[in-house]
């Protein structure tokens, strides 16, 4: 989960900065409504460890038609080439 924004805070030091109050709460608000879909670093592994998972899986099927394919290449020239 994302650490979360506290919009309190910020809008006070963006006032003590000198922004004016409704500008402040403003920037904070929209900033607290950007973060709604921000992925975590535990998400981010959850979803690395998935593609990997994938790509092994590709790999796999991949090696396997082209084993197939190979083996049908070489049936079909063993009987082409018949002597």
């Amino acid at each position: 989960m994302a650490a979360a924004f506290d919009t309190l805070s910020a809008a006070h030091d963006m006032e003590q900065a000198g922004l004016k109050r409704e500008a402040a709460e403003a920037v904070a608000g929209a900033i607290r409504a950007g973060q709604g879909e921000l992925a975590t670093k535990a998400d981010l592994d959850a979803l690395q460890a998935a593609t990997r998972a994938d790509i092994a899986t590709l790999r796999w099927v991949i090696g396997i038609h082209l084993a197939i394919s190979l083996a049908t290449l070489a049936a079909v020239l063993a009987i082409v080439f018949r002597p």
